[in-house]
C-alpha cells in the first residue's frame, strides 16, 4: 500500500463509491469541503482537461486562474508522477463522447 493510502482514506473512497448521482456527490462534497477546497479541485480538474486537449501550461493557467506552477504540477501528475487517476477519468469521459 502506498504511503498516502491510509485506512481512513481507503474508507472514505469506499464510502464515496455508494453515492450514485451528481446531486449526491455535490451535496456530500459541499458538506465535506470548504468552498476554497472545492474551487481549487475544480480548477485543477479543468486544467487536466485543458492540458489533455492540447493547451499549453501557460494557456491553461490563463484560462483557469491557477499559477503556472500549479498547472505544471497537474501536468506532471497527469503524465508521469501520478497514480493514473486523471487519465482514468479523462479516458472514461472520452468514451462517452
Amino acid at each position: 500500500m502506498h504511503k498516502w493510502k491510509t485506512t481512513e482514506l481507503s474508507e472514505l473512497f469506499s464510502d464515496i463509491s455508494h453515492l450514485e448521482t451528481p446531486e449526491e456527490f455535490s451535496l456530500f462534497f459541499r458538506d465535506l469541503c470548504t468552498i476554497s477546497e472545492l474551487t481549487e479541485m475544480s480548477k485543477r480538474w479543468k486544467a487536466a482537461k485543458l492540458l489533455n486537449g492540447g493547451d499549453s501550461v501557460r494557456k491553461t493557467a490563463e484560462k483557469t486562474g491557477l499559477s503556472a506552477t500549479t498547472v505544471s504540477r497537474v501536468n506532471q501528475w497527469k503524465n508521469q508522477m501520478g497514480e493514473g487517476g486523471y487519465n482514468i477519468l479523462l479516458n472514461k469521459l472520452c468514451l462517452q463522447k
